[in-house]
């Protein structure tokens, strides 16, 4: 397929860009645009500095018949018992043209996961893309790739507001399934605090409106958000506005504030407040607990988060991720302070992880030797997660 608009862009070969959702690991990654188009969000440190700019359709089928071809390279590699070894790999290595090597590494990549049903479309907002172009890409992509079941992206919640919902329809008709949308809260003086441009009402008529198209949609929610003074409005509203929509997905994101980002010299000059873990906690209760009619599934499947177990379906699973985090409050606060730490090195991944004898030795070491106490555990766990970050 050859969509209809030419452009004077030069390609240069396959791109990709720099996230995508945990979910996605295993997906094959298609970049739609580049970086993203708000880009004022003071909370986030990805893309700044950078243009954003739509990437011509034709760029991006290229980019699909390439990694069609390396897929179909890498497929002669797989041996008996259907694996591609890397002496196979480094046996063909040499044969890659360099303009090629990025394209050979996806195919690489999403042929050994074994998986090869899921794709996932960069950058911040795909949607931005003409939608006739956006069903070209789709099209060409189901074409190349029959095994394909889910195509998933982000978007800007004021992006799809601004969609004709036939639009919206015919893209979702083509082969775009979910929609991820970064709510981050559902209270509208933290969106404005932290500079997301939009509001609780764009992203309720965004989010309904992906949801009466057929499409599955995973809304984003950000523990902390709203620091020490919004921390209640943040939870109590979020909950609100994800009651309303209704979505399939709601998936726990909690602040994390690394140098680069905008928000962190606000932290640093005391103007911005962060909630200690235990006020996470709380406030994560209080939003669990207000979220009421939905059926909506909550992940939390980010390293960022302290409380992997806070997820299910509500409202069924609703009390069982309530009393992870009752559990946690009514802790004392060394055991508190024990669980902050041996979750932010990745040793502890639940609760129950503190019964065990081995791991429970290695985060007491590791305190002893940081000097972490009940009261400057924070400032430490803060160090730490900016590694995942």
């Amino acid at each position: 397929m050859n969509p209809k608009k030419t452009t004077n862009e030069v390609y240069l070969g396959l791109e990709q860009g720099p996230i995508r959702p945990p979910n996605e690991a295993r997906s094959l990654l298609v970049r739609v645009t580049r970086n993203c188009p708000w880009n004022r969000c003071t909370f986030c440190p990805v893309y700044k500095q950078e243009k954003f700019s739509v990437r011509p359709a034709e760029h991006v089928i290229r980019d699909i018949d390439l990694i069609h071809q390396n897929v179909e390279r890498v497929r002669e590699l797989v041996d008996e018992s259907g694996r591609v070894t890397r002496s196979a790999i480094e046996r063909v290595s040499g044969t890659i043209e360099p303009n090629e090597w990025e394209a050979f590494s996806a195919a690489v990549d999403w042929v050994i996961s074994g998986d090869m049903r899921s794709v996932f479309l960069q950058d911040a907002d795909s949607l931005v893309m003409k939608p006739a172009e956006l069903v070209d890409v789709l099209t060409h992509l189901k074409t190349r790739f029959p095994t394909i079941r889910r195509i998933t992206s982000y978007a800007r919640a004021k992006t799809i507001a601004r969609r004709k919902e036939r639009d919206l329809r015919a893209v979702h008709e083509a082969g775009l399934d979910r929609i991820h949308v970064g709510l981050e809260s559902g209270s509208d003086q933290v969106l404005a605090v932290v500079d997301k441009g939009s509001t609780k009402a764009i992203h309720l008529e965004a989010g309904l409106k992906v949801k009466r198209v057929g499409m599955e949609l995973s809304e984003y929610v950000m523990p902390g958000l709203g620091g020490r003074d919004l921390s209640t409005v943040h939870a109590v509203e979020t909950a609100d506005a994800l009651n309303q929509i209704g979505p399939d997905f709601i998936r726990i994101r909690t602040l994390a504030i690394p140098p680069r980002a905008p928000l962190y010299e606000r932290w640093q000059s005391g103007d911005f407040e962060k909630c200690s873990d235990v006020m996470v906690a709380e406030e994560l209760r209080l939003f669990i607990e207000k979220l009421d009619g939905i059926t909506s599934v909550v992940k939390s499947d980010h390293i960022l988060n302290l409380f992997m177990e806070v997820e299910g379906k509500l409202p069924d699973d609703k009390e069982r991720m309530l009393n992870v985090l009752k559990t946690f409050l009514a802790m004392d606060p060394t055991e508190q302070r024990s669980y902050q730490v041996g979750r932010r090195l990745g040793v502890f991944h639940r609760l129950g992880d503190l019964k065990n004898d081995r791991k429970a030795e290695i985060v007491e070491r590791t305190c002893r030797e940081l000097g972490v106490t009940s009261e400057n555990v924070d400032q430490i766990t803060d160090q730490l997660m900016m590694r995942f970050v």
